[in-house]
């Protein structure tokens, strides 16, 4: 563990936590001091849920560790059972907890609660989050699931939605949709929205589809395991990877089926004429394993981007990120340090990047568009309205994702390139406001200060004139202008300036 101002995933008994407030009837008893109960703040401020996850703390504070704070995790799971009154009890430590060894899985074996108590081991020091819930959920499934024979319709479940997912809730509507149209009957999606009763009917089903693997693999592979279920290895995010996963279920079941594509608008919007001057944008894609590899084939072979980069933050999925990266001739950056990420884009200079809140922030500190296409997100990714990622309708929602930042880009852009027009300048007013069109009143420019070592001073015409490169290859002109610069022995980069170092890598 350490200490950092953003971080991709949070401890593991965060990962447990999205497991259980996804669920209904299951209540997570934590073993936790007093300032660990910062995670409710996750769900209920930046998921919207209209109620508080259903975990119960321990709260312990600095004195109770004189006395016995293994009576006290004792009193928190006996009241849990009397007050919320739930089919099953999840039990663990939060990492500060973790330090104390008091085994709260040993101390709620000892109580002889009249309900199943899951024990959770979650090594906080090695592992993260997405572990956490994975771990969480196979051994909720492990604990619960009973053998029992098949529905007489061919039936899969849905495994590894989660609270705080990206587009979760939507995803598994649309889906159930799909999978409907190829006849095929949604026996449990879990763990979001299941009870531990649905935990126990999983068995029933064919067969699983596996949504989300960074929280539902390890269930996924003991229900193939343990109970003869195959499960899909195709996320169907992105046209081609939805019809792949079609064939995939159509090999799993026998079924023949015919699924209706009118929705789909994606891929000849993306050859229009008004998508067409967007093709060979440079992008980098960062985010958790799964949708980055759905966003590198998406980018390149659906919407005509150029993948210069990509990586993972979760370290689970690191081989195959490696092993795609190497596909896309390029080296994946696996690491949970943004400041590596923006370094990274910063070397690289893309036109676009697919990433997540934390390369939304990346991105405004260095002037380049951001697409969110993964977690963590901040609340404006939980929008109100349907938008999935999944299926073909997932697919046009991720063609305006895409798209759209570029398009207001370039309009950000033209309107900085007649920012000295009489019309368009700052001080001209909003139209639709009202405002008058006035002179602009030039303003006075300081004398810059001396420069110090190898740094160089931008003069006024010419960074007034950087301003009209546009804003996808702004960075990377303002670069290449100050190595010409320090490699002339130049202090001062001027207009003149400019135009040679333009001239010089346009040779």
């Amino acid at each position: 563990m350490k200490l950092t101002v953003w971080t991709y995933e949070g401890p593991p008994h965060v990962g447990a936590m999205r497991v259980a407030t996804a669920m209904k009837g299951l209540h997570y008893v934590l073993h936790a001091p007093q300032g660990d109960t910062y995670a409710d703040l996750l769900f209920t401020m930046i998921e919207r849920r209209n109620h508080r996850p259903p975990v119960s703390y321990t709260t312990f504070q600095a004195r109770d560790l004189g006395a016995d704070t293994a009576t006290l995790f004792k009193a928190s799971c006996q009241d849990a059972v009397d007050r919320f009154q739930p089919e099953a009890i999840i039990v663990g430590a939060s990492c500060t907890a973790e330090l104390i060894q008091d085994d709260p899985a040993g101390l709620a074996e000892t109580m002889g609660l009249s309900i199943p108590v899951i024990p959770l081991e979650l090594p906080s020091y090695s592992r993260k989050e997405n572990f956490g819930a994975d771990e969480t959920f196979y051994q909720i499934v492990k604990t619960l699931a009973q053998p029992q024979e098949r529905t007489a319709r061919v039936t899969c479940n849905i495994l590894g939605p989660t609270a705080l997912g990206f587009r979760a809730r939507d995803d598994v509507e649309e889906l159930t949709g799909l999978l409907s149209e190829m006849g095929i009957n949604v026996n449990v999606v879990a763990p979001l929205n299941a009870t531990p009763s649905d935990i126990a009917r999983l068995p029933a089903a064919h067969f699983n589809v596996l949504l989300s693997p960074e929280t539902g693999e390890a269930a996924a592979r003991f229900l193939e395991k343990n109970h003869n279920q195959p499960f899909t290895k195709v996320v169907p995010i992105g046209v081609g990877a939805t019809r792949d996963f079609i064939k995939e279920v159509v090999a799993i079941t026998g079924k023949s089926v015919a699924v209706d594509e009118s929705r789909l608008r994606m891929p000849w919007w993306s050859r229009s004429v008004d998508s067409t001057y967007l093709t060979g944008k440079r992008v980098f894609i960062f985010g958790d394993g799964t949708h980055v590899a759905a966003h590198a084939r998406i980018a390149r072979d659906e919407m005509g981007f150029e993948v210069v980069g990509m990586g993972c933050y979760n370290r689970e999925m690191a081989r195959p990120i490696r092993a795609l990266a190497k596909e896309y001739g390029v080296d994946a950056l696996i690491t949970d340090d943004y400041l590596e990420v923006e370094a990274a884009i910063e070397a690289l200079s893309p036109e676009m990047i697919l990433g997540t809140q934390m390369e939304r922030h990346i991105g405004k500190r260095l002037g380049i568009p951001c697409a969110v296409i993964s977690a963590p997100v901040h609340v404006q990714d939980f929008p109100a309205r349907y938008s999935p990622q999944v299926g073909f309708e997932g697919a046009n929602v991720i063609f305006d994702t895409l798209i759209h930042p570029l398009v207001m880009g370039l309009e950000e852009h033209l309107l900085t390139m007649f920012r000295d027009d009489f019309e368009f300048h700052d001080d001209a007013g909003a139209s639709h406001h009202g405002g008058k069109a006035k002179a602009k009143v030039e303003e006075t420019v300081d004398v810059p200060a001396e420069p110090q070592g190898d740094n160089v001073i931008w003069l006024s015409d010419a960074e007034r004139e950087l301003k009209k490169i546009p804003f996808f290859v702004r960075g990377k002109a303002r670069r290449n202008t100050e190595t010409f610069a320090l490699e002339k022995g130049l202090h001062e980069i001027s207009l003149d300036t400019l135009y040679e170092a333009k001239a010089h890598y346009a040779r």
